[in-house]
């Protein structure tokens, strides 16, 4: 499986953009020997595992040109490389605990020459500064993920919606989300029609400015 599969679902991307998700798979693979980011089988699925679900996001919300997103525990760079290449008016902050990891997010970057990637080896409640959105893959459940970006989010919101959490989730979420009256749900079998995404979601939390 190859970049083609991102392209059919994405097909307004520039050549250069074509260019940037086509590396993904020798940087990955090159990097991936060195420091292990992504399990041996995984890998051969880069393109669907990885990276058209990190994209799964942008079929919920486009972001604006000027929108700050802030990925936590992004691991080997997951979502927010390949969204950064899709949105490359977007600035990007990708964090994670992990020395290492972090090591293969900003050598991925420099390979694609990405300049709206910021990669950071720490954890999150260390930030300090306010994103629009906040995105992650599965790194904790809601009530905890919650509590570790607590006072990140902007007060003022430059899309229709408010400024909150896009999570990547999967299998049933009814006791996870159950205090969250506010929550939305995305199917990405609404999406994708491979079978991989037929538990997957898209969890959007808003989530109040904190002063």
């Amino acid at each position: 499986m190859n970049a083609q599969l991102i392209f059919n679902y994405f097909p307004d991307l520039s050549d250069h953009q074509k260019q940037q998700f086509i590396q993904l798979s020798d940087l990955y693979r090159d990097w991936n020997q060195k420091i292990n980011v992504v399990s041996r089988k995984d890998i051969d699925e880069l393109y669907l595992r990885h990276v058209l679900h990190s994209l799964g996001i942008a079929k919920v919300q486009r972001f604006k040109s000027g929108t700050s997103v802030l990925d936590v525990g992004t691991g080997g760079g997951f979502p927010g490389i390949p969204l950064a290449i899709l949105f490359p008016e977007t600035h990007f902050t990708l964090v994670d605990s992990i020395g290492k990891k972090i090591k293969v997010v900003e050598e991925v970057v420099e390979g694609l020459q990405l300049k709206n990637v910021t990669a950071v080896n720490k954890r999150v409640e260390e930030l300090k500064p306010r994103f629009d959105f906040i995105v992650s893959r599965a790194v904790a459940a809601m009530p905890t993920f919650v509590h570790w970006v607590k006072g990140r989010i902007k007060k003022d919101s430059i899309h229709e919606r408010r400024n909150g959490i896009l999570y990547l989730k999967g299998g049933d979420l009814s006791e996870e989300l159950k205090d969250y009256r506010n929550v939305q749900i995305f199917n990405l079998s609404n999406y994708f029609t491979e079978d991989f995404f037929d538990t997957k979601k898209v969890v959007y939390l808003p989530l109040k400015y904190k002063g």
